[in-house]
């Protein structure tokens, strides 16, 4: 589909009214009710890790919790146009700036949606960045285009502290909800919202939840209660390795790459996942477990950008994090850290390393291989037996990093075939995603007052193994809702 910048900016409520009525007759959602007056509809993220939208009726009004990306295959059921009224729609959440959680913005704004979008300060600072590549990439608006659409959204913006209950506004009533951020762990500004009924109630949405013991970012607590808890189930059967664990066997497959010669590379997601990598490698290379000769080299302009933003927030690192810095080390800008900004640079690396095999570690964007400067790299060196491709995170049905891990003997890439002779790693001790253990300790943790567990963003087999885990650790009289 197209979609111009036109559609994009300019409003007619006679355009909005009619997409109202279409998109209830097309496309109808079961509404589940969670008290009187109370409804959730999942427009997305329920069944599925990506295209998390999801709306909180109360009383006939209604926030809208993310508002995301559909990708992967799951990009095939999904549709960037929004589908569903939103007249009484009156404010949108964000838990955090990943596209499959803010990537359909733009959409929403030409729906008709002019309320406030609250969300964390870093997490406001974090979005028109990722909507700026996502344009890029989606519909291939020029610069000019793009910046008319993020001013646009930049203005409907209300970044929030966390810990502080923030009023909704009512059309009628003066107020008819209040929500709250609280940190969640998984990316810079990450969160997971509380929402308060009329009742006095709470619903809570996690987002997506981060791992506990991660080095960079302080660990998630659970809210002190949650009468309905609407939780993330990506990891749900699986348990991540240690952060010990990973940072050797990260040391481990350089080292036995260095052997060899050639390229390490590392496709990562800009926020969070390059990041925690770095942390890594200096971490590393402080102990001397690798030799600061060897290039690292950042090539994602965005990635830099986001880097850029962490360390504009080191308020929100963990002790850990705070404590090297504050020791005059610098976790996320050492010295071999070499950060490639043009394309021209990028091209004529790529050139290089295919002629040369010399050795580097080479992290770039996009975490999937599904766009990105990686697909060079990827194009480029994937047939040379020297070459070493590390996944640090997850990679979602029908991209081509999941074909990479499944061990195909060529891939496709820019409509040509491209022999695959590299060696591919998987590690999950890099994901930005809680475990099994992590989203279990979370649930108990406010399980007092629970009333109904819903598990989402994540497939069944996740959900059930969740589910037969956290079940017998509950009251009998709690419900869990697939």
């Amino acid at each position: 589909m197209s979609i111009t910048p036109h559609q994009l900016l300019i409003q007619s409520a006679r355009s909005n009214k009619g997409r109202d009525r279409s998109a209830k007759r097309q496309h109808p959602k079961e509404a589940r009710t969670l008290t009187d007056g109370v409804q959730v509809t999942h427009h997305g993220g329920k069944a599925t890790v990506t295209g998390s939208c999801h709306e909180v009726n109360i009383l006939g009004e209604a926030l809208l919790i993310d508002c995301g990306l559909f990708q992967g295959n799951d990009a095939a059921q999904g549709s960037l146009e929004i589908e569903f009224r939103t007249s009484h729609i009156r404010a949108l959440v964000l838990t955090h700036a990943h596209i499959d959680h803010i990537g359909r913005l733009p959409w929403l704004i030409a729906a008709g949606f002019q309320g406030p979008i609250y969300c964390t300060h870093a997490t406001a600072l974090l979005v028109p960045l990722m909507l700026d590549d996502g344009l890029r990439l989606q519909l291939d608006l020029t610069r000019l285009q793009r910046t008319r659409i993020l001013e646009r959204i930049k203005r409907q913006l209300r970044p929030v502290d966390y810990g502080a209950w923030i009023p909704v506004k009512s059309l009628e009533r003066g107020y008819f909800t209040y929500i709250r951020f609280s940190p969640a762990g998984h990316i810079l500004g990450s969160a997971f919202v509380e929402v308060k009924l009329p009742n006095q109630e709470i619903v809570v949405f996690s987002g997506d939840l981060g791992p506990k013991d991660t080095p960079l970012l302080p660990d998630p607590l659970p809210p002190k209660r949650a009468d309905y808890l609407f939780v993330e189930s990506t990891y749900g059967n699986r348990q991540h390795e240690s952060v010990a664990m990973r940072r050797e066997r990260l040391l481990t497959i350089i080292i036995k790459s260095l052997k060899d010669g050639g390229t390490i590379i590392i496709p990562a997601f800009s926020v969070g996942r390059t990041q925690e990598l770095l942390y890594d490698i200096e971490s590393l290379l402080h102990k001397k477990q690798l030799s600061e000769s060897l290039p690292i080299i950042v090539d994602s302009p965005m990635a830099a950008q986001i880097t850029k933003a962490y360390r504009q927030y080191r308020k929100l690192w963990s002790r850990e994090a705070k404590r090297k810095r504050n020791a005059g080390r610098y976790p996320l800008g050492f010295r071999q850290c070499v950060v490639i900004d043009s394309h021209k640079e990028h091209q004529s690396l790529v050139n290089r390393l295919a002629s040369t095999g010399e050795p580097a570690i080479v992290i770039a964007a996009s975490g999937m291989c599904m766009g990105g400067r990686v697909m060079d790299y990827l194009h480029a060196l994937l047939p040379d037996v020297r070459t070493d491709v590390i996944f640090t995170g997850y990679q979602a049905s029908g991209t081509l990093g999941r074909s990479l891990q499944k061990g195909v003997g060529h891939v496709w890439i820019d409509n040509s075939k491209v022999e695959v002779r590299a060696s591919v790693y998987s590690m999950s001790g890099y994901s930005a995603h809680a475990d099994q253990k992590d989203l279990t300790d979370y649930i108990v943790g406010c399980k007092s007052q629970l009333k109904q567990l819903h598990l989402i963003h994540g497939d069944s087999r996740a959900k059930q193994a969740l589910a037969e885990c956290v079940g017998p650790q509950l009251a009998p009289e709690t419900r869990i809702i697939d």
